[in-house]
This record gives C-alpha cells, structure tokens and sequence, in this order.
C-alpha cells in the first residue's frame, strides 16, 4: 500500500496537529501548576505564623497560674470582717473566673499545659474546701487564710503552682528554638 503524496501530507498535518495540540495542552497545565503553586506559597508567606500567639497564650497562662496560686489570691482578696464560708466562696470565686477568663488560650497551648492548668485550679479549689470544712462554723476568713497559708508551708509540695509553671516554661521555650 502506497500513500499518494496527498495522503501523505494529509497524515503529517494530522500528526503535527495531534502533536501540537497535546504540547499545548501539556504546557497549559503545566502554566496552571506553576501558577497554584506560586499562589499557595504567596498565601503561605502572607499567613501569619501561629507562634506569637502561642507564645502570647502561655505568657498569659504563666500569669494565670501566678494569680491563682493561694498565697496570692489570698493576699488579694483578703477582706476584714468575712466568716469563713464567705471567704472560702470568694475565694473560690476568684479561681474560677480567672480560669474562665483565660478558658481560649487552651486552643494555643498543648493539651498537658492545659490539663496542668486545669488541674492546678482543682486542686487549689479542691484544698480550699477541704481546710475551710475542718474549721469550725464561727471561724473568720482570716482563720481560713491562716490555716490555707499554714498547710502550705508545712507541704509546700501539696501545691501544684510551682509544677505547672515549670511546665508551662517548658512548653513556651519549646516554641523559640
């Protein structure tokens, strides 16, 4: 079977054409992917960095933790004249509004810096009950802040303030290396 001269230029302008057309379409999608690419690494470069406020939610869980430890929230909410079912309800209070109020950065933080939080506020709670149920009904809420402050200087480590700042500390020089 012969090609006539014809057919033959008939087969290679098909050729040419296929030919072209595919090289076209593959430098197209090429273009496209170079194009999205550059686009992702725009919007990568553009997106802030998650570390500040990770590195914000820490320092402001630091302070947390200092605001809440007991000798502290004792010595600011100390007020004359209070029983000691009243000051153990301030007391508690307190805690839980500072908590509540620092209750988002957990979503910057790991999750052992939160539950070291959490935790932390529990016990300083769990410590406030349990002092404030051993004192008698006409016991003044300086008499429960005395007997607080005095169980933690003969077990300094019943408190778990230190612990969770260390962890916290931690975590946060983590995140600047």
């Amino acid at each position: 079977m012969q090609l006539t001269t014809t057919q033959m230029v008939l087969s290679i302008v098909i050729a040419l054409t296929l030919g072209g057309g595919l090289a076209y379409a593959l430098w197209k999608q090429r273009k496209e992917a170079k194009e999205l690419l550059d686009k992702h690494e725009k919007q990568k470069a553009a997106a802030p960095s998650a570390q500040p406020l990770q590195l914000q939610a820490y320092e402001r869980l630091m302070l947390l933790v200092d605001r809440i430890a007991l000798p502290n929230i004792i010595s600011r909410t100390s007020q004359a004249g209070l029983s000691a079912r009243d000051m153990q309800a301030l007391l508690t209070q307190q805690i839980r509004q500072e908590f509540e109020y620092n209750v988002t950065q957990q979503i910057y933080v790991s999750q052992e810096s939160w539950e070291a939080v959490r935790n932390l506020k529990d016990q300083n709670i769990l410590i406030i009950n349990q002092i404030a149920s051993f004192l008698p009904a006409d016991a003044t809420g300086q008499d429960l802040s005395r007997s607080i402050l005095e169980m933690l200087m003969q077990s300094p480590k019943a408190s778990l303030h230190n612990v969770v700042a260390d962890v916290l500390s931690y975590e946060a020089k983590k995140l600047m290396v």
